[in-house]
């Protein structure tokens, strides 16, 4: 009898494995089911739009030279160890410093971009990273990648950024490149790191880039003189400008940071009422210079782009003054329409006196989502077919691909969401997979918001945002 109760044990343990890996194969073939009904229907909704051949953009500034690479190789190359007292630093001179904020923006799973002021240490970072297994070069900097992106879509470009004579080269012959050659180009480390990656006892929450930067030429916006000339001949049916980051914490002499956005001011206030303008943001830690760049450049562009840390930061700076270093990885997308409602209110009545301009297009990339907001009876179209395009555009760009693999990816936004954290006026709004794109309508703006199939095989996360906010943008134009 005992002997037939163990075998009977031993059965029903096989059956209840069986059961189980059947139950595990049956819900990842459900799961791939889902992804490719998601995917399915964000490639109808791209595809609804075409591309016009003779659609002109103008972008500025910046350009380099990126190295990306593994942050925990180059750590252990340079046999960093982590500190006991990470904490945002205004100025990286030493190493200690470096570890600091690296591991400050690291435990927050946020990413950051910063100027290094002792050259000494950049240069063995840089050492570092071209010298680890990971390591490869690519061209870089807002402008160009964006450039890149547009031009890859189809559309003619003017460039104002300033590389060398053989990184030039690499561009496609569509974009015209303004400036004259460096003899070096400048260098970005773009430092990652993948969802779940260790350093010492902190834990990543999401795939992520620290950037660091020792330029000499982009935080002067060399080309910007160059860009004022050609820029009324070229006629673009948009203005592009960001890498405005690269003059924070940089070490200007006296008024000359002012003087030079002073100029960028003056030729977005002459630029033509029919070209558009849009600034892409980035990461700013410096609250100075982050209101001129509002007073100079936000209040002169129709159209902001930007990701999930930074509309937090442009939200604190519009109402407070005050700079926000973190906010949340992953927020809920209740806080982000939120946030983006603060911010098309702050500016949607700009007094168009000086060349001011009333914002009318507001594009939030995140990496569960994208959602762009359009003010109604603005020029922008096709919001929609554009928020398909960029969920697409962050899959591809990440995963160094233009085909899309459901095996590479996840959904991470949920299987329904609400449109604002004021219960008073929120709806619920779920995720038809048929028709992933979700569309609606407020009082003085449309709003579209679509997952992102995000890519779980990460080849680069660095130039993400301005691959996807370009080709947002392009649709809408």
């Amino acid at each position: 009898m005992a002997f037939l109760n163990s075998k009977s044990l031993i059965v029903c343990s096989i059956l209840i494995v069986l059961c189980a890996v059947l139950y595990k194969k049956r819900s990842a073939d459900l799961l791939q089911e889902k992804l490719g009904r998601v995917l399915h229907g964000l490639l109808r909704a791209e595809k609804k739009v075409g591309v016009e051949r003779n659609t002109r953009i103008a972008l500025g500034f910046g350009g380099c030279e990126d190295i990306f690479a593994n942050v925990q190789e180059v750590l252990e190359k340079l046999d960093y160890t982590v500190p006991d007292d990470p904490a945002h630093v205004k100025d990286i001179t030493s190493a200690s410093d470096f570890v600091r904020i690296f591991t400050y923006f690291f435990g927050e799973g946020a990413a950051a971009e910063r100027y290094v002021e002792n050259a000494t240490l950049f240069a063995e970072v840089a050492a570092a990273a071209r010298d680890v297994p990971s390591a490869r070069l690519a061209l870089g900097g807002n402008a160009p990648a964006m450039a890149r992106r547009l031009a890859i879509e189809g559309a003619e470009i003017l460039l104002a950024a300033r590389f060398t004579e053989q990184t030039r080269k690499q561009l496609p012959e569509s974009i015209r490149v303004l400036g004259k050659p460096l003899d070096v180009d400048e260098l970005h480390l773009v430092l990652e790191y993948s969802a779940g990656s260790k350093w010492g006892n902190y834990t990543a929450s999401r795939a992520n880039r620290f950037i660091i930067h020792s330029d000499k030429s982009n935080p002067f916006l060399d080309t910007l003189e160059d860009l004022e000339m050609e820029l009324p001949s070229f006629d673009p049916s948009v203005l592009v400008v960001g890498g405005l980051q690269m003059m924070d914490n940089f070490p200007f002499k006296e008024g000359y940071r002012e003087e030079r956005l002073k100029k960028l001011n003056e030729l977005l206030i002459k630029t033509d009422r029919s070209t558009k303008t849009h600034f892409e943001l980035a990461s700013f830690s410096d609250a100075t210079l982050m209101k001129e760049i509002v007073d100079s450049v936000v209040y002169q562009c129709d159209s902001l782009g930007m990701n999930e840390q930074e509309l937090p930061n442009l939200v604190s700076i519009l109402t407070s003054g005050e700079i926000a270093l973190i906010s949340d990885s992953r927020p809920r997308i209740a806080t982000v329409l939120d946030q983006m409602r603060t911010v098309f209110n702050l500016l949607k009545d700009t007094d168009e006196s000086n060349g001011k301009r009333k914002l009318t297009r507001l594009h939030v990339h995140t990496l569960a989502y994208q959602a762009i907001l359009t003010k109604k009876g603005s020029d922008w179209k096709n919001t929609m077919s554009a928020a398909a395009k960029a969920s697409l555009t962050a899959n591809r760009h990440v995963c160094g691909s233009n085909y899309i693999d459901t095996e590479k990816a996840k959904l991470l936004m949920d299987e329904s969401f609400s449109t604002s954290t004021s219960e008073d006026s929120a709806d619920r709004i779920p995720l038809e997979e048929q028709r992933p794109v979700s569309c609606w309508s407020e009082d003085e703006f449309d709003i579209c918001l679509a997952p992102v199939l995000v890519c779980t095989e990460v080849l680069q996360t660095g130039g993400g945002g301005d691959n996807i906010s370009s080709a947002g943008l392009l649709y809408q134009i």
